[in-house]
């Protein structure tokens, strides 16, 4: 079956096996990146419509008690980190909703502080957020202890975000200094097991041949995890990855493409945090349909990929947002559009 069959096939609903996703990750020929896209483009907007979701984004703490060898916030790295107060964090998430995000993502670095007493201060941090906002909120703290996932449900938490970066076990190993494959692996599970949507996803451009590529979305679709991301890794000064050489976005969109075609009913983020606004409608034309990583500008907060591209002028801004995707022909979901998404795919408890 040529590439043409397989992206019919997929398009269809038929799915691919790994073979065959390893297949459209492998095909650089310009005619069939073309029909890949706009298959990937025809699935969304059958699925989706024209309806985008933004997340806004806050970085709330760069501690992390964690040596990725890819990380600008790595633990040895020296660099000037902070730890935003619950009370700006109230205000920056009230903020973003005004401004008409869907959802408020609560992203930190693994930091120690917020681990104590079994996550209590995460907990009640997302029950604060959830006292102040009435949109969606995905938390993104690493790893964490099993238990903590039923508090954090409780507290208001919507999403839980903790991505793999890769599903080979030595390049993990490489990457994630000091950490458990499977550990990893089991915090979408035990996310989805308390009731909370999960999200995972691969970084693009370490290394990683294009069949882990397919086997990363392979196991991110068939995990059942609703939310899947593909990132192109950018080098971060002080950590031992920092002279790899830069790779432009081509097997990002590949990758996006590819997630839409095998597994439509997912939400797949086109993230600011790699090429900044430039790179959106890129992403967006591969068959994303979410926008991540939109940070308010003036407010000392970083990004993860990219910690300061575009948002001190105001490129990230939810407004400048807006306005290029109404130049795109799209239109952001409403919340109660955003909210029916969350009610129809939350997955249902598991009692122990």
């Amino acid at each position: 079956m040529d590439a043409f069959e397989l992206i019919d096939k997929a398009e269809k609903g038929h799915g691919l096996d790994l073979d065959g996703i390893a297949a459209l990750m492998s095909a650089t020929d310009d005619e069939v990146t073309e029909e890949l896209f706009a298959a990937a483009r025809r699935v969304r907007d059958r699925r989706f419509g024209k309806t985008v979701y933004l997340y806004g984004f806050v970085y709330f703490s760069t501690y992390c008690k964690n040596n990725c060898a890819f990380c600008y916030y790595r633990r040895t790295n020296d660099l000037h980190r902070y730890r935003k107060t619950k009370e700006e964090v109230l205000t920056l998430s009230a903020s973003l909703e005004d401004a008409g995000v869907n959802l408020v993502d609560l992203t930190m670095g693994e930091d120690p502080l917020m681990y104590v007493d079994a996550h209590r201060n995460l907990i009640d941090l997302v029950q604060s957020v959830r006292d102040t906002v009435d949109i969606g909120i995905m938390v993104s703290p690493g790893a964490i202890d099993r238990a903590a996932f039923p508090a954090l449900r409780e507290a208001g938490a919507d999403w839980f975000a903790c991505y793999q970066e890769t599903y080979n076990r030595e390049m993990f190993a490489k990457l994630r200094l000091e950490q458990d494959f499977r550990n990893r692996m089991d915090q979408r599970i035990w996310a989805r097991e308390a009731g909370i949507l999960a999200e995972d996803g691969m970084l693009v451009g370490i290394g990683e041949t294009p069949r882990d590529r397919a086997e990363a979305v392979h196991m991110m679709g068939t995990s059942g995890c609703e939310q899947i991301r593909a990132m192109t890794f950018v080098p971060q000064a002080g950590t031992p990855m920092q002279d790899l050489e830069p790779r432009d976005s081509t097997e990002e969109l590949r990758a996006i493409a590819t997630m839409r075609l095998v597994f439509q009913d997912r939400l797949i983020p086109a993230s600011l945090d790699v090429e900044g606004i430039a790179g959106l409608k890129t992403r967006i034309d591969a068959g994303a349909n979410v926008i991540t990583s939109i940070i308010p500008p003036h407010q000392e907060l970083a990004g993860v990929a990219q910690p300061e591209l575009n948002i001190d002028d105001g490129h990230r801004s939810v407004d400048y947002v807006i306005e290029m995707l109404e130049g795109m022909g799209r239109k952001v979901a409403s919340d109660s559009e955003y909210r029916s998404f969350i009610d129809a795919h939350r997955p249902v408890p598991r009692r122990c």
